[in-house]
Formats: structure tokens, sequence, C-alpha cells
């Protein structure tokens, strides 16, 4: 136990290391622009206090962002999502996966739950002990199931999913703006010490150095950014980029798109000044999503919606609390029907 235990919080230290990069490499970029460029390079007092100005917003929304990534816990199903203890006992005993199959399904038919494994099976944690909600995944680094996951990203220790994918955008988008404001304000100097129209000092290397590394993290970020932007506008996830849902239907990989405009919404939310800010404004509770689900079994729906108080007709008008303006269409000749269900308290 002791050496397992050892292993264990050394394997949290070092998933640490690439935090611990980061941040050293913004406050060295800090020390690098304000002392070496602005106090030492720069003769200008109003350009000097123009650029410490400039730079420093964009910092501090950049860290702002970027600790809100790390420092929000990923959310994990609710006690709704296990099994009751009745079914659970069941299911323990059970030996054959046909049976086990058969209780997971008695249960999930009063859960919001419409995704399948590759084989068509009920999404089952074996870990966590739970029915997994719809584009939840279970991330073996947090050891947790988690919601709406989209990948645990190393670069800031934590699990990217519903609680804090929009920070890890801003993240992204406010690093790209950083390196941006830092090329734009450094490049002057860097032709000026490159051409030699600037004595060598102390600052030479720092300039030239901060330039080449900004310039490195903006295409880096900003490609990245550009590619989770798309994730949004097309509402999936990087899991399910790489493989698609798979409903009772079979495989959609645009079983949770609603359109570009509510796409960017299920994330963002419906008030366009909280977009660059980061809080949190996503739309939803995690646990439940509007799908169009192809030739989906009508009992099950109707199941579903029951349990809420409400009826199919009923979903018609509204949708998670929200109004939808494009869900209930055709596709490829199959019927779309749009479910949601509103958490319970």
């Amino acid at each position: 136990m002791a050496p397992s235990h050892a292993l264990r919080c050394c394997k949290r230290a070092v998933n640490w290391v690439p935090v611990l990069f980061i941040n050293l490499v913004v406050g060295w970029s800090y020390y690098a622009y304000v002392v070496e460029l602005c106090v030492y390079t720069i003769s200008n007092n109003a350009e000097r206090i123009g650029y410490l100005v400039i730079f420093h917003i964009f910092l501090a929304i950049f860290i702002w962002s970027y600790w809100k990534t790390i420092g929000s816990r990923p959310e994990n199903p609710s006690q709704a999502f296990g099994l009751p203890r009745a079914e659970k006992e069941l299911y323990e005993r059970e030996e054959r996966r046909e049976m086990q199959q058969e209780i997971l399904k008695k249960v999930a038919r009063n859960l919001p739950v419409f995704t399948r494994t590759a084989g068509g099976a009920i999404r089952y944690c074996d870990l966590c002990q739970i029915i997994k909600p719809d584009r939840c995944h279970h991330c073996s680094t947090c050891e947790m199931c988690v919601l709406k996951m989209d990948h645990h990203c190393p670069w800031v220790n934590n699990c990217v999913g519903f609680s804090n994918y929009k920070y890890f955008i801003l993240f992204l988008a406010h690093a790209s703006l950083y390196c941006l404001v830092i090329c734009a304000t450094v490049i002057q100097y860097f032709i000026k010490f490159w051409t030699k129209q600037l004595s060598d000092s102390h600052a030479k290397f720092h300039i030239l150095f901060l330039f080449f590394v900004a310039a490195l993290f903006f295409i880096s970020t900003l490609s990245l950014l550009s590619y989770h932007l798309w994730l949004v506008g097309k509402n999936r996830t990087t899991i399910e980029a790489f493989r698609a849902p798979v409903f009772t239907s079979g495989p959609d990989k645009n079983g949770f798109s609603l359109g570009f405009k509510r796409n960017v919404a299920e994330v963002f939310g419906e008030q366009a000044k909280l977009w660059l800010i980061p809080v949190f404004s996503s739309l939803g509770d995690g646990q439940s999503f509007v799908t169009r689900l192809v030739h989906n079994e009508p009992e099950h729906v109707n199941n579903v919606l029951q349990q809420n108080g409400k009826s199919p007709a009923d979903e018609q008008n509204r949708a998670c609390g929200h109004a939808v303006d494009d869900s209930h269409r055709n596709t490829d000749g199959g019927q779309m029907v749009s479910v949601v269900v509103e958490n319970e308290q």
C-alpha cells in the first residue's frame, strides 16, 4: 500500500510539470518584456507606458482564463445515473453479459441516455459504477467520469469538459492574443538588434528570444484554437470528432448538432457580452442534451419525457429550457426527434 501511495503521489507531482513549464515561460516573458524591453530598451516614455498598459491588459485576461481552466473541477454524473441498490446487487451477482445488459437497459429507460457503445450496449462505467450520460467518458488520469469530456490536457493538468470547455477555448484565444501583442510590439526592436542598429546589450538576447518564442506559441495556440472553434460550430467534442457517437439507430457524427448559432450558444451561452469573459455561461447541465435521434424508438422517447412530467407535444416548442429553431427536420429521409430532459433537483 505504501509504495502504491508513494507512486501515485509522484505521478500527481509529475503531472504538474507542464503547468510549471508554462508558468515559467510566462514569468520569463514578463521579465523580458517589462524589464529588458520597456525599461532598458525603449527610450520614449509615451511608447513605454502605452506598451506596458496594453501588455498588462492582455496578460491579465490570459492568466485569468488559464487558471480558470486549471481550477475548474471536472463535473461528474449525479447519483441519478447510479444503479439502484436492488439492480446493483443483481448486476454484480450476474456473470452473463447479456443479462447485465438487460439490467442496465431497464434502468436506462428512465434516464436521458441515448448513446450506446460501438456494439450497441448501454454505456456503463465499472470503475465509477454509473450509467454514463451522453457524451460522458471516464478519464484514467483524473480517475473519474467527466461530463461532456473533450480531452485530458496535460498543459492545464485537468480534464477539459462541460465545466471548463469555454474557459479552455478562451485560454487558447487570449494566449494567442498575448503572443500576438508581444510579436507586434517587439518586432521593430527585434529587427534593430538583428541588423545591428542597436548596440549589443544584455537586453538583446531576451528580445530576440522573446520574439521567437512568442511567434512559436502564437502559431501553435492559434492552430489549436481554430480546431476547437470548428468543433464548437459542429457541436462535437474531440472524442466525437475521432469517433462518432452511436445512437440506437447507429453512428451519427451530427447527432448533437443544432445548427451553428445554437451550437455556439451551447458553449458560450446566449449573452454575447459574456463570450470573451472567463465566467461560466454554457447552457444545460452536462447530463442531458438536445439530440437528433434518427429512427429512434418512440416508446423510449415517450418514457423519458413522461418521467419529467412532459408529453411529446410539449417538446415541439421547448428544449432544455431554451428555444431550438432547427432541430425538427428530416435528414437523409429519417425522422428526427428532439429530446431533452431537464435535470431534477
